[in-house]
């Protein structure tokens, strides 16, 4: 049961991964939120830089946030001491007052006027295209955040011109006059900055100007790359992120200060949505901040809103008889407009493209603002399929705002129970194909067959597939094993044709294969398809084969691999026999031999006292005394270490004690002796 619930839940994996490697896509959901918390991780409180802080900040602001109030006393200090310096670069002016914006830490009439001086300083004598970007942004962000600050540009027409002339006729900027190769992620930065110029000019551009640079605009988009899912991007050396999104910030700064519109091919609009939902979310931050502005310049502009078609899940169960649910909404998952859903085709791909529903239009919940197909036609059956939904608008006016593909393609994937019917194996003669023995089986559960065959016999299993509506199914995945007792393992593919599904095995033509192996094999039959829920991993059973003997100069079976945690199983364990012990002596005729060993020690200590042994020549200096009283101390725990040998120690650890003590002895004995002998040479000298 275990391995069959494995072989389920791999079959849904692969169901997953089969719809989730096809053009769906979601917007912005609570998962970006999540991993913008740990992409944007301030260090003790703050960003490295400005321009870190404001893309972490823009970021959260975006996807709704709030984490103004523990990063506003750190950054705000910052911001404050920028826009104080007249010192600061144009760079850190910029950011410091794209911050300002978010945190509003300067307002009012509280207006920097040396940033201001500079910022002006800097369009006068800019060159590069960089150095226009950083100071006309940072004036149009002055004028935005400080009310009554009358910043204008007097020569407003001849910057334009000063930076139009770094454009390029396939609609690419360069970064300097000097410098020839011409960028995309250039162009962005230029529609911004010109913008810009728009914003603080005066009075009107001359519109021819305005007129060549949607030319401009025109011609960038013949250089788009598209992926076959129908996505759009910008690519080059910055990559395609941070090209697509600086070309789409550009283009909604420009049409935004622009009067009479931009008109921009829908498709490539929607496909460029497409493409950064389909990017995933980002581990770098600052592809992460690309992909989230970006989203959110399409989110909100004056050229067109893209609509997208999403789909809570891309695999329908005819089990559980589960509806079709469709969502429309913004990039960053906004309500969507009033329109209708309708589900113009559904072409299955294993009947030639031929579609299987046609025109039907979804019905509204309002409190899900979902749409949704209850009930799929009777000729439904599993399998995979390409939805194609239109997306209509019902009032004439939105589809100025808003923008939608023609046709939106989904795949879908449509599971379902299927039938296994009219299951048997059976062992056949090879010469006549008369079934010798023929079982019938039930793969939905185990079995426990038992069959015989030699090498001129065959096996044949077979066994019929059908889908809920009655027709032949075809698995993905169908393979019957036989495993021989020596772990040695066979697989064979299961063929489907016409309405049955057969394997015959001819053991005559497999004794090669099999390695002349006789002996048990296990049967174990797979069948498993994305469209099927009910895949099974079955054990049938077993067959006894019996083969001719194996040839000297046959290939050997493989080296079956060591399982690695088989050297963590429990040992077996040791028995062993000790040999019976000896029949030991009476008791009283051990204590007799004890008394024999203690009588001449008796007799050593009688005869110390009949020869008058005394202790008048025992050393009297401490020196000498410690030394002497040591050399018997040693002498006393040798003749204990003897005894300890008798009761309890071994020979080697005996050994190894009494030579430590034989060094200590040996040493203090001699200082001992030396003593003696020189109070032996005073007496006789005296």
């Amino acid at each position: 049961m275990m391995e069959r619930g494995l072989v389920r839940f791999l079959f849904l994996i692969l169901a997953v991964a089969i719809c989730g490697a096809a053009s769906v896509f979601q917007p912005i959901s609570d998962s970006h939120r999540s991993a913008a918390l740990d992409v944007f991780v301030p260090v003790d409180g703050s960003y490295k830089s400005l321009e870190e802080a404001y893309e972490a900040l823009k970021t959260l602001e975006i996807l709704g946030i709030d984490k103004k109030s523990d990063l506003s006393s750190a950054t705000c200090e910052n911001v404050v001491k920028v826009l104080a310096l007249s010192s600061s670069t144009l760079k850190d002016a910029l950011y410091a007052l794209s911050l300002n914006g978010i945190l509003k830490c300067k307002s009012g009439e509280d207006v920097p006027k040396d940033i201001v001086s500079k910022l002006q300083t800097g369009v006068k004598d800019a060159k590069l295209l960089l150095d226009f970007y950083y100071s006309v942004r940072g004036l149009v962000l002055v004028k935005e955040q400080f009310s009554g600050t009358d910043i204008s540009l007097g020569d407003a027409e001849a910057v334009f011109r000063s930076i139009k002339a770094l454009s390029q006729s396939d609609g690419k900027w360069r970064y300097s006059p000097n410098n020839p190769e011409s960028s995309t992620f250039a162009a962005g930065l230029a529609f911004e900055t010109l913008a810009g110029v728009i914003s603080l000019a005066p009075s009107e551009i001359d519109h021819s100007l305005i007129q060549t640079l949607k030319t401009g605009i025109t011609k960038l988009f013949d250089s788009i790359q598209k992926y076959d899912d129908g996505t759009f991007y910008f690519d080059e050396s910055e990559g395609p992120i941070s090209t697509t999104a600086s070309v789409i910030r550009g283009l909604k700064s420009f049409a935004a200060s622009e009067s009479t519109g931009l008109n921009l091919p829908g498709e490539k609009i929607v496909g460029l949505a497409k493409f950064f939902l389909g990017v995933g979310i980002r581990g770098d931050a600052k592809d992460f901040f690309n992909q989230i502005d970006a989203l959110a310049c399409l989110e909100d502009n004056r050229f067109s809103v893209p609509l997208i078609l999403s789909l809570p899940s891309s695999v329908i169960s005819l089990t559980k008889k589960e509806p079709l649910k469709v969502k429309v909404s913004t990039v960053l998952g906004s309500k969507a407009p009033a329109l209708s859903v309708k589900l113009a085709q559904a072409l299955s791909s294993g009947s030639k493209g031929s579609s299987v529903i046609n025109n039907q239009e979804l019905k509204f919940d309002a409190e899900s603002a979902t749409y949704f197909l209850e009930s799929f036609p009777k000729n439904f059956d599993v399998g995979k399929y390409t939805f194609v939904f239109e997306i209509l608008l019902d009032e004439s006016a939105n589809e100025k705002a808003y923008i939608t593909e023609a046709q939106t393609k989904v795949p879908i994937a449509a599971t379902g129970a299927i039938t296994i019917e009219n299951a048997e194996i059976a062992v056949l003669d090879s010469d006549v194909g008369s079934v010798e023995s023929q079982k019938k089986l039930d793969l939905t559960k185990d079995e426990a067959v038992s069959l015989s065959a030699n090498h001129l016999q065959k096996l044949r299993l077979s066994f019929q597939l059908t889908t809920p509506i009655g027709h032949v199914f075809k698995p993905h995945q169908a393979f019957l094993k036989l495993k021989h007792e020596s772990q040695v393992e066979h697989i064979f593919l299961v063929k489907t044709s016409g309405k049955k599904s057969e394997l015959v095995l001819d053991f005559l033509g497999l004794v090669e294969k099999l390695y002349y192996l006789s002996g048990k094999y296990e049967i174990q039959l797979t069948i498993g398809d994305a469209s099927m829920e009910n895949s099974l991993l079955s054990n049938i059973g077993h067959i006894e084969l019996d083969l001719p003997e194996r040839p000297e100069k046959a290939a050997r079976p493989p080296l079956q691999p060591t399982d690695p945690y088989s050297r963590y199983v429990p040992k077996a364990e040791i028995s062993h026999i000790f040999r019976v012990p000896e029949k030991l002596p009476a008791k009283q005729i051990s204590l007799v031999f004890l008394g024999l060993i203690v009588l001449p020690f008796i007799g050593f200590l009688i005869g110390l006292t009949r020869l008058g042994v005394n202790i008048k020549s025992f050393p009297s200096s401490v020196g000498a005394a410690t030394s002497a009283l040591l050399f018997h101390g040693g002498i006393g725990a040798v003749l204990l270490l003897y005894v300890l040998f008798w009761v309890k120690l071994d020979l080697f650890t005996t050994l190894k004690a009494l030579s430590l003590l034989g060094v200590f002895l040996l040493f203090v004995g001699h200082r001992t002796l030396s003593h003696l002998a020189a109070t032996s040479n005073k007496l006789k000298s005296a």
